[in-house]
This record gives structure tokens, sequence and C-alpha cells, in this order.
């Protein structure tokens, strides 16, 4: 009965008791997640390959309520999380920021999941961290590390949703001191066509095909035994297929860093890395200037720990430079800015049950001149199987170049102007969660239960407004502040796995704006969100093993005016069967009972119906010869 009612209250994908996996995101040191005192939610590798998700966007859409990704008028994808925008929430590979953005937001075919051993998630402001972009939460997609002598996977999927394939190989080997993962994916779709083009009241007709290349590289050296350097490549590329033309959009990263450990929770580190993101349009195969795009960044980074007594103490500092060049800014020139920051952190449990954690950080932008400093305090109270978190968090986001000097002529329609007096954008989260686990009787599993509330006060939004044109500038749209917009809510969460293989989650997001509107680019946040899954894994013979899952999505109906699309379910059905160890063939059925949306708007799931795809993964090492 205890199973039933904590399946039908709430869940998120792992009991933090039976799986505590090391977290580095909320603190930026390593610290077991039952031990953080920021509310984190981890999506470990098991459930990467039980929602089959190529990218994050697949995968945050199944697994977290409160969360939206829809359409911004460019047709490229545009996120709402917790009531942020795309460009309020900071997404981090390794800890390492990325350059360039489509919409406001960053481009999410980049971060495929080919490589990736797990997602740490903390929703709220982190800038006393993270700085920047940190407003409404951060998202760090962490690499797999392998420890076996050599690994070779390669695996293949195919799905009827625009008869879409998926290709890719990881390769990674240890030897001495060196370790490698290099990691390949291709992917395609063909264009789905929603709607008729006659259909008046769609904002969707089309979503668009086209191709992906992810290509990346982590090489690990060890020159002496407390010495760690890790250097990183990566290359993107991605077509996007339109009727009269082809975008292009290309990335080129790479970093170096250092880690030396002086001892038990005394280390250095210090890494350097560059981002390079392009865009070109291609019109009858031919390279126009009207969509150039550029957008580089170098990054200094340095981070320092130091235990003294019963405190553990982090000490920060960055710097970046920033280069845009875009046709949106006159005359198709550059702007560059360069940023510096620096931070320090207190971790501290004066009693074995009571753990505290602070953080400050200063940053300074030299093109908008905007000096922030924000504070975190967390704090966590643990004690038979029940534990108390609550926190407090500032965020601010820096005018971005675009936003400052932005001088855009939208094909005759209105102008869009920067504006050089933007200030940067504030928020103070408050938090607090309750949390129960245990085990059931018996011995016959194990349970968790988590209820959070949360209140984001946002100030000076910079958005667009209405601009009447003055003696120097045409009507149209020009970047401006915005006041008073408050943000709130409470999740429900809880789990329960058992020893007879069967293991359910079901998570629930209540979501309340006031003061003026909260919408991102396509739509107002919607009220009421759900997911939930329950799955039966076993082992059956030796050689083969099953996991079937079924899995659902609820949102409820828009807020929004301009977009009032009602409430929908999506479900999902995933069967993956485990063949002689090495070999992993996967079915999904998606969309089980055939919902199709009456009218397309903006932040409508692009879906025409029922789909199904048929992957097969091969680990080669695995393999007897």
């Amino acid at each position: 009965m205890l199973g039933l009612l904590l399946f039908i209250i709430g869940g998120i994908a792992d009991s933090i008791f039976t799986v505590n996996p090391v977290v580095v995101t909320a603190t930026r040191t390593p610290k077991a997640l039952k031990d953080v005192p920021v509310v984190t939610r981890v999506i470990g590798l098991d459930d990467i390959r039980r929602t089959d998700a190529t990218n994050i966007q697949d995968l945050l859409t199944t697994e977290l309520p409160g969360l939206e990704f829809g359409y911004a008028m460019s047709r490229e994808p545009a996120l709402n999380m917790g009531g942020f925008g795309g460009n309020a929430i900071l997404f981090l590979v390794d800890g390492e920021r990325l350059a360039g953005e489509t919409m406001d937001n960053v481009d999410y075919s980049r971060l495929n999941l080919d490589n990736v051993g797990r997602v740490e998630i903390v929703k709220g402001a982190a800038s006393a961290l993270y700085g920047a972009n940190a407003v409404g939460g951060v998202v760090n997609l962490i690499s797999r590390e392998d420890t076996a002598p050599w690994a070779l996977n390669v695996n293949s999927r195919y799905s009827s949703a625009g008869d879409g394939w998926r290709n890719g190989v990881r390769f990674s080997f240890k030897s001495g001191r060196w370790r490698s993962q290099t990691a390949f994916q291709q992917s395609r779709v063909s264009t789905i066509r929603l709607t008729d083009a006659f259909d008046t009241q769609s904002d969707l007709q089309t979503v668009w095909g086209g191709s992906v290349v992810n290509v990346k590289e982590r090489l690990i050296y060890n020159p002496i035994e407390n010495l760690k350097l890790i250097a990183r490549g990566s290359f993107f590329k991605r077509h996007s297929n339109r009727t009269t033309y082809t975008d292009h959009y290309d990335d080129y990263s790479t970093g170096l860093r250092g880690v030396y450990d002086f001892g038990i929770g005394r280390n250095l580190e210090i890494s350097y890395s560059f981002d390079r993101y392009d865009k070109s349009r291609y019109v009858l195969g031919q390279l126009t200037n009207s969509h150039d795009y550029s957008n580089r960044q170098h990054v200094v980074h340095s981070l320092f720990n130091l235990p003294v007594g019963k405190w553990q103490l982090t000490f920060g500092a960055d710097y970046m430079n920033d280069f845009l060049s875009t046709y949106q800014f006159a005359d198709n020139q550059g702007k560059s800015q360069y940023s510096t920051d620096a931070y320090v952190q207190f971790d501290v449990s004066p009693l074995s049950w009571f753990n505290v954690v602070g953080s400050v950080r200063h940053d300074y932008f030299s093109a908008s001149k905007a000096n922030a400093t924000t504070a975190r305090l967390a704090a966590m109270m643990k004690w038979q199987g029940f534990s108390i978190r609550g926190s407090y968090a500032g965020g601010f986001r820096a005018p971005t170049l675009k936003e400052l000097y932005m001088n855009f002529d939208m094909v005759g329609v209105m102008m869009v102007y920067g504006n050089p007096d933007l200030k940067a954008e504030r928020s103070n989260n408050y938090n607090i969660a309750f949390e129960h686990y245990g085990n059931l009787n018996g011995g016959l599993g194990s349970y968790s239960l988590t209820l959070t509330g949360y209140c984001n006060k946002y100030d000076k939004r910079i958005t667009t407004i209405d601009f009447p044109g003055d003696q120097n500038h045409e009507f149209g749209l020009l970047y401006g502040n915005d006041d008073g917009v408050t943000v709130s809510g409470i999740e429900l969460n809880g789990s329960i796995r058992t020893s007879l293989g069967v293991s359910a989650a079901l998570s629930y997001n209540y979501l309340y704006t006031s003061g003026n509107s909260m919408q991102s680019q396509f739509s107002q946040p919607r009220r009421h969100s759900m997911t939930c899954h329950i799955d039966y894994d076993k082992q059956v013979f030796k050689n083969y093993g099953i996991l079937a899952s079924i899995s659902a999505r609820y949102m409820s109906k828009s807020r929004d005016a301009a977009a009032p699309d009602g409430a929908y379910s999506i479900w999902k059905a995933t069967f993956i069967q485990r063949i002689m160890k090495g070999y992993r063939l996967t079915f999904v059925i998606d969309n089980i009972f055939n919902y199709k949306p009456k009218v397309f708007y903006l932040n409508t799931p692009t879906t025409i119906g029922t789909n199904f795809s048929v992957g097969l993964s091969v680990d080669i090492d695995s393999l007897s010869f």
C-alpha cells in the first residue's frame, strides 16, 4: 500500500539512497547527492538509454515536468523551464560554457548524449557559482568515464517520425598513464508536414528536416600521480533544410584542463577553453552574406579547494573574451567584450546531521559596464530517513552583445534595435524541500518522497518593447527592461524500486506567475505538468535480459491567449532486450494513443500521430570471438 501511494504521489528517476552518485554542479566540488544541500536532479546513464534520447532536448522533455520546448520565430527550438526562457538557463558540458545561440537559446542539437554518463540539473538561481545566464538554473552534461582497457560501441536507430536515422561509434582505451574517448554521431531526419499550407490558424505548418554530425575527443594524461591533464576537442555541423534555402551551423571547440591534487580535499584546477559557433545561409547552393554569424569565446578558469578544519573552502576566478559578428548588426560589424569574476564558497558541517554551504561572487562585463555581486546560502538537516533542504540564491544576467548593439531589419517589416542603456537582469530564488526515504518491509525495495516549494522574484528582465521611432531610427522593437515578475510553485517527487525488478517514478509540477507576463518567445508557461514511468527490468537468463517501460508526459492547457491549445498527454512504450552481453536491441512506440493537435501553435507538440523506432547497439569489446 505504501509503495502504491508513493507511486501515485510523485517520483524522481533514481532513489537517492539506493543510488548515490557523486555530483559537482551544485557546489563545484565532488559531493554525494544525498549530502548536497541544494536540490539537484540527476538523470543517469540507465535513464538516458531508457528514453532513447538523441540530444538534451529529447531527454529533458521526457524526464522533467515544468519544462517545455517549442519554436521561436526562426523555427528553431526555444525553451521554457520553470517560467524562464532559454537565455536564463545555463547549459554546460563538463562545466564549460557554450558559444553561440539561436533566438536566445543555445543550439540544443550540439548537446547529443553519445558520450554522456549523467546530466545534473540545478533549478533556480546559481549565479553565485556560475555568473551570467544562471538566473533560472544550470544543466550540466557530464562525460562518461570508461575504466576498461578498451571499449568499442557501434549503434544505429531508425525512426518512422520523419524517416529519421541515427548512427554512432564510441571508442575508448586506457593504457598506462593515458585514457582516451572518441565519439562520433550522425543523424538525419526528413521534413515533416504538420498541416496544409492553407491552415491559417496554425503557426506551424512544417518541421524542417536536416542532418547533424557530432565528433568529440577527450584525452586524459597523468604525467605524475597527483597531476591530471584533460584535453578535449569537438566538431559540430548541422544543416537545416528550408523551402528555398539551407541554413548551416558549425562549431569548433577545444580546451585543456589541469588538476593537481595536494592531498585530501586540497587541489588546484586551471583550464582554458575556446568555442567558435558559426551560422550561414545557402540559397540555391550559393553562400549569401545575409545571415553570416560568428561567435567566438575564450575562457580561462581557475579553482582552488582548501580544507581548514571542518571547513571546505573553494576559491575561483574566470576571464572570458566574447566576440560576435552578425548580420543583425549594422554593416555586419563585429563587437566584443570581456568579463571577469571571482568567487569564494564555504562548506561546513558543524554537526553530523547539519550541513551549510555559502558562496559569494562578483562579476564585471565591459560592454555594459555591469557589476554584479551575487550570493547563495543553503542548509541541510538529516535524521532517521528525513531531510530538509533550504536555500536562498541570487541570480543575474548581463546584457548580451546582441541585446546591446542589434540593428536588424526584419525583411522590411520592422526594425529591431539594441539598447546600450540596458540593465542586468536580477533574480532572488527561495527554495525549501522536505524528503522522506526508507526501505520497504521485508527488504523488498526502497522508496523516496520529496516535496519542494520555490519562489523566484525576477527583476529587470530583458525583453523587446514597442519603439515608435525617432529622428535617427525607424519604428519597430527596442530591447528594454521589464520589472515585477514573480515565479513560484511546488514540485512533488517520489519513486519506488523493488527487488522484483519493478520500479516506478512520477513527478508533478505546479507553476504560477504573477506581475508582468513571464512568457518566453513562444508561450506562457503551463500551470500543471507531470512525467511518470513504470519499468520492469529482469535478467531472464545468463545471456538474455529485458527492460520494459511505459512512460507518459502530461501538460495542462496553455494560458497564452495567443496560443490557446488544450491539455494533452503523450505515452511511450520502450522495450529493450539485452542479448549475449554485447547486444542491445531497442524498440519504441511513441505517442501510443495517437494524439494529434487540432491546431499547431509554437508550443504545440509537433506530432502527427503514433510512430515507432528500432535500434541496435553493440558493445564489441564484450563479445566473445
